[in-house]
């Protein structure tokens, strides 16, 4: 569990390398942190350049929640929920996720 805590922590922090645009996103309340650990439209219709964001987002998170479920010996859904957990957490103020029964909430 260490293991898996220190690498999504690493992966936040990767993150910030493409985090002005997904900052700008969260900042506008067009995206929030989902249940499944991906990026997600906070409303029904997105536009192309947001869809594309969150495109962009999720490919490089799936991608990172495999390397870290198969260093960790983790399912990569079990990666994921984790990292939704610590997204939430690190959610600043003004930011949505989304809470259970699916409804966003604004942090």
């Amino acid at each position: 569990m260490k293991r898996i805590l220190a690498t999504i922590i690493m992966f936040l922090a990767v993150q910030n390398a493409w985090a002005i645009d997904i900052h700008d996103a969260k900042d506008q309340g067009l995206v929030g942190e989902s249940r499944s650990g991906y990026l997600a439209a906070v409303n029904s219709s997105p536009s192309a350049e947001v869809n594309s964001l969150i495109a962009d987002v999720n490919k490089k998170r799936r991608t990172q929640f495999e390397k870290t479920a198969q260093k960790t010996s983790a399912t990569v859904a079990q990666v994921a929920n984790r990292f939704y957990e610590l997204a939430v957490q690190k959610t600043e103020s003004g930011h949505y996720y989304q809470a259970s029964g699916g409804k966003w909430v604004r942090k």
